[in-house]
């Protein structure tokens, strides 16, 4: 492909603004449109971004010969159509983290992108983040040894829109939303052996008067050769966001926090306009992010994908990743629902994961 990349963005809020951002930093990509069904939403989003079209239908968007890739910042139970309906029009995919609500909307994604002959490209910035590529490189030339054990934790107050605590439209509390991120991040540093357990337990600890979901969850994961992986999801963590990793292995150990080290630690009487993502009150001491959204990897991760498409490349996370993670999230749920270890392959029926842990059908 000589010319750039001609991408059109599904969604108008918080995460689409995210998506918006990075691609600005690509310089392979061009954002040509945006839509949203809700009216004004993208006609706003459009302005702020200075894109130079907005719509309200999908398929109108669609239509556009100009557009390539379309990057899908909408609810999780709206995945699967918007991705069927753009491979339907012969566009690359982006779809951002779930994949989507169950198993069979997964296989459809994944079907409907190979008949049409487009990119399924999952949307998992963490394998992207400076300090987390770096981390793995320690594991990759042996600088830890063996390895025994992986942590990750990513904590904040809760979600930024409504949907994210309707278990309906979500399919579940904080696994769903954030705990996709660490299966993916352990698979993509351990990627030649697969995850044979999951035990998870989960509670709604706070967040009862908005959620039937989960707001924390401690799952463990164990792969086949013995490496056993921690994470921690939370909803309930005051003071903004938090995102750290640890591999221990038999020859050393490495611990990587993304958000701390790269902050201006910062004393303020009145507040802070913007600390980092999800700090509510910023009196008193914060930590004050800068080149937040490279250090979560935001921009390398689009800049890959807009490669991937302009040179006909394989994705680093593709919809197989996003399906295997959810495998993992739906044995998760089953195990917190039964108090029991779950062996994998896990293959569940259910629509919604949060059904296997409430045992609701």
């Amino acid at each position: 492909m000589d010319k750039k990349v001609g991408v059109g963005l599904v969604g108008s809020q918080f995460i689409s603004s995210i998506h918006a951002d990075a691609l600005s930093r690509v310089s392979d990509a061009e954002i040509l449109a945006v839509m949203s069904p809700t009216k004004g939403h993208a006609e706003n989003f459009a302005k702020k971004f200075n894109i130079p079209n907005h719509f309200t239908d999908l398929d109108e968007m669609l239509a556009m010969p100009q557009i390539d890739m379309v990057v899908i910042g909408a609810p999780n139970y709206l995945h699967c159509d918007i991705t069927l309906k753009i491979a339907k029009a012969g566009k690359h995919v982006v779809v951002e983290k779930p994949l989507c609500m169950n198993l069979k909307e997964a296989d459809s994604m994944i079907d409907a992108c190979k008949q049409a002959n487009v990119k399924l490209m999952y949307a998992e910035e963490l394998c992207f983040a400076p300090k987390y590529v770096r981390l793995k490189a320690l594991l990759d030339e042996g600088a830890l040894g063996d390895p025994v054990l992986f942590k990750q934790s990513e904590k904040h107050d809760g979600p930024h829109a409504d949907h994210f605590w309707d278990i309906e439209r979500s399919g579940g509390g904080v696994t769903m939303d954030m705990g996709c991120h660490a299966i993916q991040f352990f698979r993509w540093l351990h990627p030649k052996k697969n995850i044979k357990s999951v035990y998870a337990q989960m509670m709604t600890s706070v967040h009862g008067d908005k959620t039937e979901g989960e707001d924390n969850s401690i799952i463990i994961l164990e792969f086949e050769d013995g490496v056993t992986a921690v994470m921690e999801e939370s909803w309930t963590k005051l003071g903004g966001m938090d995102d750290k990793a640890e591999i221990h292995g038999s020859e050393g150990v490495a611990y990587a926090d993304i958000l701390q080290g790269n902050s201006i630690q910062t004393y303020s009487s009145k507040g802070v306009g913007y600390a980092v993502e999800k700090a509510g009150n910023t009196i008193g001491w914060s930590y004050t992010m800068f080149e937040e959204s490279w250090n979560y990897g935001f921009p390398q991760e689009f800049e890959h994908f807009v490669d991937c498409v302009k040179n006909d490349k394989k994705p680093l996370v593709t919809g197989e990743d996003g399906k295997a993670v959810l495998e993992v999230i739906l044995a998760a749920y089953e195990s917190a629902g039964t108090g029991k270890k779950v062996q994998l392959p896990f293959k569940s029926n259910v629509d919604k994961p949060y059904k296997l842990w409430k045992k609701v059908k």
